[in-house]
């Protein structure tokens, strides 16, 4: 069973893509998150003022 050189360099470049995809994703969300975590932060300190 032979696997042809251009098959290799085409699957590879498709795996790299889906990897390329969901790191950019996964960037994605922590900034998200951390943004959240942020703005929590603010509320606590907004509320611990109040009291």
């Amino acid at each position: 069973m032979e696997i042809s050189f251009g098959l290799i360099i085409i699957l590879s470049l498709v795996f790299y893509f889906i990897l390329y995809i969901v790191i950019e994703t996964a960037v994605r969300r922590g900034i998200d998150s951390s943004k959240t975590n942020g703005l929590i932060e603010e509320l606590y300190k907004k509320v611990r003022e109040e009291e």
